[in-house]
């Protein structure tokens, strides 16, 4: 889980100002419009959707803005209809990444994600080139701070996770898509505060990356995850921590 471990937390620790906190909300208005439109709007019988809106509260969105968010899904207020696509690309030092994407023009996202893997040493690729090397989990977060980890282990286990490992300040469970819900809900009906849930792609295998090439790709996940259509990055990277620190310094 290297790569997606630690680019959460990275994530995590630059999503604190008001205008990075705004983009989320737009972020997640758009899973939601889609999840409901596709499948109604009633969280209990919309599996996607009720996903969706649990992590929209794990950021903190306001309710209002869930609601209005269901309601444009549903027709009731008028929306936006957003197509979904996966592009598959390679980064520094031939990194694979997936990128996850919700826009109402194709033609304009392609070019501006053409445009920042350019920028920054990376470039498509053809479908089926790196998803082999990807699968989709369940990802939940549990701060570490007032959370015992055997006790949070036991929680995870027991409801159906398939492992936990330790980063930073935080626990990160993973689970099979279809037992996400099942894990995440063991967790807080047992108290434990859950800072962050999300299914996306967990590479199966990892590239090491040396300094230089660690920093271009770390600019440029995080390019790619300010594009307002982007909703989520996954890549196969690992940096050592001692790299990965000085870089945090440097930033």
């Amino acid at each position: 889980m290297s790569g997606h471990s630690k680019w959460h937390s990275i994530k995590h620790k630059k999503a604190a100002t008001d205008a990075k906190r705004g983009k989320i909300f737009n972020k997640h208005a758009k899973l939601i419009e889609t999840a409901a439109r596709s499948g109604g709007g009633d969280p209990d019988m919309n599996p996607r959707l009720r996903t969706a809106v649990q992590a929209a509260r794990d950021d903190n969105m306001p309710n209002d803005k869930i609601e209005k968010a269901i309601k444009k899904g549903t027709g009731e207020i008028k929306g936006v209809q957003y197509e979904e696509i996966m592009y598959e690309a390679y980064g520094p030092s031939g990194v694979a990444m997936i990128i996850q994407v919700l826009t109402d023009n194709k033609n304009r996202t392609v070019g501006e994600i053409r445009h920042i893997l350019q920028k920054h040493g990376g470039h498509l690729g053809e479908s089926g080139s790196v998803a082999w090397n990807f699968d989709q989990k369940g990802v939940i977060t549990v701060p570490s701070e007032g959370n015992d980890e055997d006790k949070v282990m036991e929680i995870v286990l027991e409801a159906g996770a398939e492992d936990m490992s330790v980063e930073d300040d935080v626990f990160q469970v993973t689970t099979d898509p279809k037992d996400f819900m099942q894990v995440r809900e063991a967790l807080t009906s047992a108290g434990t505060s859950v800072s962050g849930s999300e299914v996306t792609w967990i590479p199966s295998t990892t590239v090491e990356l040396e300094e230089g090439d660690g920093r271009r790709l770390l600019k440029l996940m995080e390019a790619l995850d300010d594009h307002e259509d982007v909703q989520g990055v996954s890549a196969n990277f690992d940096i050592p921590d001692d790299i990965l620190e000085r870089i945090r310094e440097e930033d």
